[in-house]
């Protein structure tokens, strides 16, 4: 054994000792605690449930919620329920599946409202969060919005009180009325002074 491994030894046993007091300190052991390193990605592990797509599955949802709310399905699911329960009443004894307390027919409509009811409510909520969104959306545009027009009246009220002393068209046309007026009046006033005189 060379010295140098044999201080690698001594340095990976004060290591251990270390890390067991550490453990002890925290109240858990080395063993059960292990080190995790983040500049590792973690290994893929095993999942017993099927992955999916929930965006192509809301998608999917939504369309079926769509379709259980129709006319066309009613008319549907009632020709199937009528077709079911008079084939198993005419129908010959060893061509019936369902007999007449229509158990089968039962289990068939639970079934399919188990599955119906929470693809509508998946439905549903995807629609709130859209509607969340767009309300969030129009909220900001009803901001800016406001922001616009306390801006454009701030400088309109400038501009106004900026062109309190200037010249505007109608001050300008009646000044000019008023003087045109005062040069028809000096031209009729000379006319009568000329009758007067003679």
């Amino acid at each position: 054994m060379t010295v140098e491994s044999g201080e690698r030894a001594e340095r990976s046993a004060f290591e251990r000792g270390e890390r067991a007091k550490a453990a002890s300190a925290t109240g858990s052991s080395a063993l059960t605690r292990s080190r995790v390193r983040l500049d590792v990605p973690r290994p893929s592990r095993r999942r017993l449930l099927p992955e999916y797509d929930p965006e192509a599955f809301g998608r999917l949802s939504e369309r079926v919620a769509r379709f259980l709310g129709t006319g066309r399905f009613i008319v549907w699911m009632t020709v199937v329920i009528i077709a079911w329960v008079l084939w198993n009443i005419f129908a010959p004894g060893h061509l019936r599946f369902d007999e007449y307390p229509f158990i089968f027919l039962t289990l068939m409509l639970s079934l399919q409202a188990s599955y119906a009811a929470p693809l509508i409510l998946l439905a549903q909520n995807r629609q709130d969060d859209r509607d969340r969104v767009n309300l969030e959306q129009d909220r900001k545009q009803n901001e800016r919005s406001i922001a616009d027009t306390e801006y454009l009246t701030r400088e309109i009220a400038a501009l106004r009180m900026g062109l309190g002393e200037v010249a505007t068209r109608d001050w300008i046309r009646s000044e000019f009325q008023d003087l045109i007026k005062e040069m028809d009046e000096r031209r009729l006033f000379p006319q009568e002074r000329d009758e007067g005189d003679r």
